[in-house]
C-alpha cells in the first residue's frame, strides 16, 4: 500500500499574516474544476507508511534486522528512548488529560486491537476510549476500499502510540464520514468535527496525522476558510498538532502520484497556530538505549528499506517533510531563527520517531489484510507520539497548554535539557518521474532550528516540566 502523507490548514492570527512577500507571489495554486467548490480539490492523505507483511506476533529489533536489514521498535523501547520512565514513576502518565485523535472513517476494530496491543505489551487500558462522529456517521467499513483500509491503519497507529506514550490519558477518537480521496468535501467535515469537540468536550491536545501540499489548494482564501478549528483551539487553549508529511522537501500533487520538482511544504502544519511535527530516525538497542544520536528521517536512498516498504530498491521519497510556507509569513516566535526561515513560516517545529528503518509494531484486525502485527512508520507515528508528550506536560502543569510554539523556541534558545538537537541528515529526496530521475534538494538538520526536524526532538524527563513551566 502506497499512502502519501499530507493535510493542511492555515492561520493569520497571533500576529501572523498571510505571506505577501516574494515566496507567496511566485506560488502557483491549483484551479478548482468546474462545478466544484475550492476545498474539494485538496487531497487529504494519512501521513503513514505500512511496511512488511502481517505476522502472528510482534517483531523484535533483532528479528527485523536479521530478516529485513532494518530496525523495528516496540513501546518499551520508545518509552526508554524518550526518557519517560522517571515521569511514570512520579505518576505523570497523562492522567486527567484528553488526547483527541481525528481520522477519516476510523477503524471498526480499534477497541479490540488496542486491547490486544495493551495486553501484549503490558500496558494499562486507557481510562476512557470514546468514539464520536459529530460530522456524520462514516459509511460501513469495506475491506475492499483501499482508502478505508489506509485510514483504518492510520487510526490504529494513532491510538496505539499516543496511548503508549501517555497511558493514563483519555482518548477521544473523532471519525469523519468522507475523505478527499473520494473526490468529495473532506476538509469542511474535519474542521466541523474539531469545532464540535472544542465546544462540547474537554481536550488538551488534538492530533492530526494528515496534510495537503500548500500548492494543491485553489487559493490562499480557500485555506483561510478552513482555519476555524485552529482559531478556536488557540482561543480555548488547546494544543493543535499536525504531521509535516512523508515526502521530504517534495510533496505530491492532486493526482497523488506526481511530485513537485521544487521544495514545497504542507498545511495544516504550516499554520502558525499549529505545531508541525517532523520525523527523526532512532538508533536503539533492544532495551531502547541510544546507540547514536537521533538523525533526520530520510529513507529515500536506503535500498533495504525501500525493498521492505514497496519491493523496489528506489530511490523513493520517504523522508521528513519540512520547508518554507508560501501561505504564511514568519510568526513572531520564529524571529530568532529568521536566518533559516527568511520571511516565511518554517516547518516543522519539532520532530519524533518516524523512520521506516525504525518502524513500530502495530496490531490490527480490521480486514483488507490478515489480522496480526505489522510495522508502521511516517510522521503519522511522530504526531501521536508528540501528542502523548503534550498530554504528560498538561498533567504536569495542571491545565491545557494551548499554543506551545513560543515555548518550544524559547526552550531551544535557552539550551534547555528537554530539547535534544538533531544535527545529522537532511530531507533531500530523489525519484523517477516522467521517464527521468529527479532530485529535490531539501534542508540539512542542524542545531537550534532546521527545516527538517525543527528545534530537535525531546528528552521527556526534562522537556515535560520545562514546557509546563513556560505555558502557565
Amino acid at each position: 500500500m502506497r499512502l502519501a502523507a499530507r493535510l493542511a490548514i492555515t492561520a493569520a492570527a497571533c500576529g501572523v499574516a498571510a505571506t505577501t512577500g516574494s515566496a507567496a507571489s511566485t506560488a502557483t495554486f491549483a484551479t478548482a474544476p468546474a462545478g466544484h467548490a475550492a476545498p474539494a480539490d485538496v487531497v487529504v492523505q494519512p501521513a503513514v507508511r505500512h511496511v512488511g507483511q502481517t505476522q502472528a506476533a510482534p517483531t523484535t529489533t533483532a528479528q527485523c534486522e536479521r530478516r529485513y536489514a532494518i530496525a523495528c521498535y516496540q513501546p518499551a523501547q520508545l518509552q526508554q528512548a524518550y526518557d519517560l520512565r522517571p515521569l511514570f514513576a512520579r505518576g505523570i502518565t497523562g492522567k486527567g488529560t484528553t488526547i483527541v485523535i481525528v481520522d477519516s472513517f476510523g477503524s471498526p476494530t480499534i477497541r479490540h486491537d488496542l486491547n490486544v496491543f495493551d495486553s501484549t505489551f503490558h500496558l494499562p487500558a486507557p481510562p476512557s476510549l470514546k468514539i464520536i462522529a459529530p460530522a456524520g456517521q462514516p459509511p460501513r467499513y469495506d475491506p475492499r476500499n483501499s482508502d478505508m483500509v489506509g485510514w483504518a491503519g492510520e487510526t490504529t497507529l494513532d491510538v496505539q502510540y499516543a496511548h503508549a506514550i501517555a497511558p493514563g490519558a483519555d482518548i477521544l477518537l473523532v471519525e469523519t464520514p468522507v475523505s478527499e480521496t473520494e473526490g468529495v468535501h473532506g476538509f469542511p467535515q474535519i474542521v466541523s468535527a474539531e469545532e464540535y469537540v472544542l465546544k462540547h468536550y474537554h481536550a488538551d491536545v488534538i492530533s492530526q496525522s494528515f496534510s495537503a501540499t500548500e500548492q494543491t489548494f485553489p487559493s490562499r482564501a480557500s485555506v483561510q476558510a478552513l482555519r476555524g478549528a485552529n482559531l478556536a483551539a488557540a482561543r480555548d487553549h488547546v494544543t493543535m498538532l499536525a504531521a509535516s508529511g512523508d515526502s521530504g522537501a517534495a510533496d505530491v500533487g492532486l493526482d497523488l502520484s506526481t511530485y513537485y520538482l521544487f521544495p514545497v511544504t504542507s498545511w495544516s502544519d504550516s499554520d502558525p497556530l499549529v505545531t508541525g511535527v517532523g520525523g527523526t530516525q532512532l538508533h536503539l538497542t533492544a532495551s531502547g538505549q541510544h546507540t547514536t544520536p537521533d538523525s533526520a528521517w530520510n529513507d529515500t536512498y536506503s535500498k533495504a528499506t525501500n525493498e521492505f516498504v514497496s519491493g523496489d530498491p528506489g530511490p523513493d521519497p520517504d523522508a521528513s517533510g519540512g520547508g518554507k510556507s508560501v501561505l504564511f509569513s514568519r510568526p513572531w516566535y520564529q524571529n530568532g531563527v529568521s536566518n533559516v526561515t527568511g520571511n516565511a513560516r518554517g516547518v516543522p517545529d519539532i520532530a519524533m520517531s518516524a523512520a521506516c528503518n525504525g518502524a513500530v509494531d502495530t496490531y490490527s484486525s480490521f480486514g483488507g489484510a490478515p489480522a496480526g502485527w505489522s510495522q508502521t512508520c511516517g510522521t503519522s507515528e511522530a504526531t501521536p507520539l508528540f501528542a502523548g508528550i503534550v498530554a504528560l506536560a498538561a498533567q504536569y502543569a495542571g491545565h491545557p497548554l494551548g499554543l506551545i510554539n513560543p515555548a518550544l523556541y524559547r526552550m531551544s534558545e535557552r539550551g534547555e535539557r528537554g530539547i535534544v538537537p538533531v544535527t545529522k541528515g537532511n530531507n533531500t529526496v530523489g525519484f523517477s518521474q516522467g521517464g527521468r530521475e529527479h532530485t529535490v534538494h531539501g534542508f540539512a538538520a542542524r542545531a537550534v532550528y532546521s527545516l527538517v526536524t525543527g528545534v530537535g526532538t525531546v528528552d521527556a524527563r526534562y522537556f515535560v516540566p520545562e514546557l509546563a513551566a513556560l505555558t502557565r
